[in-house]
């Protein structure tokens, strides 16, 4: 295994969570306020705080977020999302992404905290969204696990 450089104060990944709401034939998605991919769709979440437990992390993201309410079904998966900078010879950001499905339970998407827009998608609308790879992955996992 190759090993890429790293900043002194980025080697520890940071974990944070994700959150695959369903409601219906829809799903929940943030438009990205800030960085990493900036302005691109993606699941509500954000990083754990120290001493919290991932659940409990993953619905306060969900509520910060989108003011949504959801009931969590399901650990999904954990990806990690390793960003370098534009050379490509330096890690810049190392997260570990602990997804879970939830069922959306109340509330209409308000964009809060770090996203720029929130609103729900139907899956017919998904394939024209730009969503990063491991995004759609765990959408469709998302829809499997809440279709069972």
């Amino acid at each position: 295994m190759t090993s890429i450089p790293v900043p002194v104060d980025d080697l520890r990944p940071t974990p944070a969570v994700g959150v695959v709401c369903i409601r219906g034939e829809e799903v929940l998605l943030i438009r990205r306020g800030t960085p990493p991919k900036l302005g691109e769709w993606s699941i509500p979440g954000g990083r754990i705080e120290p001493g919290e437990a991932a659940k409990v992390a993953a619905l306060r993201e969900l509520k910060e977020e989108t003011s949504v309410e959801a009931e969590l079904v399901g650990l999904l998966d954990v990806v990690d999302a390793v960003f370098n900078n534009r050379a490509g010879d330096l890690i810049t950001r190392h997260y570990v992404l602990i997804d879970y499905a939830a069922r959306w339970q109340a509330g209409e998407p308000v964009a809060g905290d770090d996203a720029a827009e929130a609103r729900f998608f139907h899956q017919s609308e998904l394939g024209s969204l730009e969503l990063w790879s491991e995004t759609r992955k765990i959408i469709q996992k998302g829809f499997e696990l809440l279709s069972e």
